[in-house]
């Protein structure tokens, strides 16, 4: 028999709109003590029930919920939904031309605290709450159940995400790095030793998008990481690609797939601060990505970060040339929209130049948006045209 957890009076009404976080503060009572990671059924004041989920003593949400209603927390959970989001990929995808995407997106794939990436038959699991580690042996064999001819490796990568409690560990084969396909481009993915999963698979159609502007133009892509943008705008005929990221390690990385692509294209890879560069270039580059970490974790961070949001495409502005083209992005999730938009043309209004939006850009559709839950929409971005 499971615990259960007993909603204050009128506090399921989200619950029944199928939104899966339970906040502290709408909790009446426990019938028995809990235990980070324990399974747990949700109930009304009436003691209906509203569904199963992960309980968390860390935060203010203390339970994400796995099921609603009636719909019972069974063995083939983890398959069935896995199951589910390959169909869907399936659908959004071209799997001969990519085979490096995100097959459980959280709350968006219906699995809150969730993450798994799939490259080329290599599996990479995030577990971003105690009870998803706990269950990570299950995943593991739901993966292999499912998909036997698409599983050499999984990998379990949780300790930046639950710092105090995850581990990083193979769960099945031992092979840390692969070389991935994205659109037909190769990519060195090393989810050992690399950040996050390995790469960054949610800028795929916005980096597609980027080669339809890269032709005889000088790009330069900031923050590049292993250089995805760089590399698309290369295939696309640019003239020449700088990245610049202030690790040195990323920029080999960079170059590393660069050569893997294109061999002695004209490529720079500068170890630099991304400030620092471009107030030494104004006006120089025709195409520029801003593509920045998080620059807000949290909500009491969102002053600040949004003054560097700021600064950030400010100088953006200032390298790019006379009708140039600026992908600017956002994914700190405690940045709206509104609040990016508005960010952005304070920047423009400060750089006193002609500016137009050419298009609005989110994370790809393997990263997809659950509509009960608005909160997994994290990732903005803006292409302008600037005169």
């Amino acid at each position: 028999m499971r615990s259960k957890v007993i909603l204050k009076k009128g506090k399921e009404k989200s619950i029944q709109r199928r939104h899966p976080w339970v906040f502290s503060g709408a909790i009446y009572g426990v019938t028995q003590e809990l235990n980070d990671g324990e399974l747990v059924d949700v109930v009304d004041a009436h003691n209906e029930h509203l569904g199963t989920g992960y309980f968390s003593d860390k935060g203010s949400i203390s339970v994400r919920l796995l099921t609603f209603g009636a719909e019972p927390f069974t063995p083939d959970f983890w398959k069935e939904k896995l199951q589910a989001a390959w169909a869907m990929r399936q659908q959004i995808l071209d799997f001969t031309q990519t085979n490096a995407f995100r097959v459980i997106h959280g709350e968006g794939d219906g699995i809150p605290g969730l993450i798994i990436d799939f490259y080329h038959n290599h599996w990479v699991i995030q577990a971003h709450s105690t009870g998803i580690f706990q269950a990570m042996e299950a995943i593991a064999q739901a993966i292999q159940q499912a998909f036997p001819e698409h599983c050499e490796t999984i990998y379990c990568k949780s300790s930046g995400t639950l710092p105090q409690t995850g581990t990083d560990y193979f769960l099945f084969g031992n092979t840390p790095e692969t070389i991935a396909q994205e659109n037909g481009i190769s990519f060195h993915v090393n989810w050992v030793e690399g950040q996050k999963t390995g790469f960054f698979l949610d800028q795929r159609d916005n980096r597609k998008l980027l080669g339809s502007f890269s032709k005889d133009k000088k790009v330069l892509n900031t923050f590049c990481y292993t250089g995805g943008f760089s590399i698309y705008a290369m295939e696309a005929g640019a003239e020449l690609v700088t990245s610049v990221d202030i690790s040195q390690k990323a920029v080999d990385l960079a170059s590393r797939n660069m050569e893997l692509n294109f061999p002695g294209a004209n490529h720079t890879a500068v170890a630099s601060d991304v400030f620092e560069f471009m107030r030494s270039h104004h006006q120089h580059y025709d195409v520029i990505v801003l593509d920045p970490p998080a620059f807000a974790k949290s909500i009491k961070s969102k002053h600040t970060a949004t003054q560097a949001y700021k600064r950030l495409n400010v100088a953006g502005l200032k390298a790019l040339a006379p009708k140039g083209i600026l992908f600017t992005f956002s994914c700190s999730q405690v940045i709206d929209d509104v609040l990016f938009y508005n960010t952005v043309a304070a920047a423009a209004i400060e750089s006193g130049r002609t500016i137009r939006v050419l298009h609005k850009l989110t994370q790809g559709p393997d990263h997809p948006t659950n509509i009960y839950h608005p909160e997994g929409h994290y990732l903005k971005g803006l292409v302008l045209y600037v005169e």
